[in-house]
């Protein structure tokens, strides 16, 4: 079941989210399963199904890293458990933060893992920079396979990121 047939919405790797909630909340009361008590199994069955991807479609596009997933993974170019391999030069720079992180960490140094939080956030920002058209501009069709590329680069650099900032948190 693709989720943004289900929200009746176009495929996007940033969905639009001001009429989103107002559409979950009417799938969920199209789908939710205590209207459906009554009807037989297979029914109820298929009503229980529906309402689980309306959940679980909904998270998905409140995350837009989520977002971004969903569609590379609907596109064959993201499998979950793939090994992608980063550029070296940026993992060496992710190298070189964790061995700041550690080293600020051990000394206790709230102000120093504060500035590294804040170089990552830059780096998020940087990284970001040469997809931002592709991704809020994207059009399904219209697209090239090559931009898509950019942006599963983009989505596993973010992804190592995140790692890192949660760390740090």
């Amino acid at each position: 079941m693709n989720y943004f047939e289900l929200f009746n919405i176009p495929v996007a790797l940033k969905v639009d989210k001001s009429g989103l909630a107002k559409q979950y909340f009417e799938l969920q009361k199209k789908y939710h399963p205590d209207f459906f008590v009554q009807a037989d199994s297979g029914e109820r069955d298929t009503v229980l199904e529906i309402s689980s991807a309306i959940n679980k479609a909904f998270k998905i596009f409140q995350n837009n890293d989520e977002t971004i997933k969903y569609v590379l993974q609907q596109k064959g170019l993201v499998k979950e458990e793939e090994k992608f391999e980063l550029p070296p030069d940026f993992l060496m720079e992710m190298m070189d933060y964790n061995e700041e992180l550690m080293d600020a960490k051990l000394e206790e140094n709230k102000e120093k893992i504060e500035q590294i939080s804040n170089r990552l956030a830059a780096t998020q920002n940087e990284i970001y920079e040469p997809v931002k058209e592709i991704i809020e501009n994207y059009k399904d069709g219209v697209s090239a396979e090559k931009e898509l590329l950019q942006v599963k680069e983009y989505y596993y650099k973010k992804k190592y990121l995140n790692r890192i900032l949660a760390g740090i948190n």
